[in-house]
């Protein structure tokens, strides 16, 4: 008897989507940013990417309670305020956005944001001097709109990449930080009919792959290179987000 996936997807589409979802955990476990960009610029290649961003989110919450414990004493707490405080401002006129695209636009949408903001991450882009909370705060603004598009991270890694921090301060922030706006998206999403009960049922699916690609990535980030690690996710990420372009395009 066939497993019945959820949003009509077939055998082929469920393995491809396991496999991005164990590869984009590995790497949210190393790094502490990437999931979503990852997996939904993967998920776009074989299906329509939009339904899966609630899944994604919920993804994001569950991993954030298997890294909790080895995060806590490293969140800057300052900095993560003052970014959940300005994508509060924009994640439900960024969500009724996003609701009312189709899905090539859906496809586009994510593409370029995940292509412009690798760029600026490659550029090497360096703030000269330290930052304030309304900095901070402009910028959780900016993650808030792009988190519609479930790429929400890459605008606030793209920021705290550019300042002094440390790798493990770094991964930390980041964390919590996607875990707020994940949390403040879900119910904005529910609202426009994009949470239904295939939500949950994929989320629940997906669960034991988290945690093993969790585990997997932090293994890797107590014997790594960080910094340089980052660098390898942003290429790949460039490189998915041009050739999803491409593929749309054509």
């Amino acid at each position: 008897m066939t497993l019945a996936l959820p949003f009509d997807l077939t055998t082929g589409q469920g393995l491809f989507l396991a496999a991005a979802l164990f590869g984009a955990a590995a790497i949210r476990g190393y790094s502490g940013f990437g999931f979503s960009a990852i997996f939904i610029v993967l998920a776009a290649l074989t299906t329509n990417p939009l339904p899966l961003i609630p899944v994604v989110f919920s993804c994001e919450i569950a991993m954030t309670a298997f890294q909790a414990r080895g995060i806590r004493a490293h969140v800057d707490w300052r900095r993560a305020g003052a970014l959940l405080l300005g994508a509060a401002l924009a994640v439900v006129p960024a969500v009724a956005i996003m609701a009312r695209l189709d899905p090539v636009q859906a496809r586009l949408a994510v593409s370029a944001l995940i292509l412009l903001l690798s760029l600026i991450l490659l550029s090497g882009w360096q703030l000269k001097r330290p930052i304030g909370a309304l900095g901070h705060t402009g910028v959780g603004v900016i993650s808030g709109t792009a988190n519609a598009a479930g790429v929400g991270g890459l605008p606030t890694a793209a920021f705290l990449s550019a300042q002094t921090m440390t790798p493990s301060s770094f991964r930390a922030t980041m964390i919590v930080f996607l875990t707020g706006i994940d949390l403040m998206a879900l119910p904005t999403m529910s609202a426009h009919g994009l949470v239904t009960g295939e939500t949950a049922v994929a989320a629940l699916m997906a669960f034991p792959i988290l945690g093993a690609g969790v585990w997997l990535g932090s293994q890797g980030f107590a014997r790594a290179n960080p910094a340089g690690f980052r660098r390898k996710v942003v290429i790949l990420l460039a490189t998915l987000a041009a050739l999803n372009i491409l593929k749309v395009a054509l």
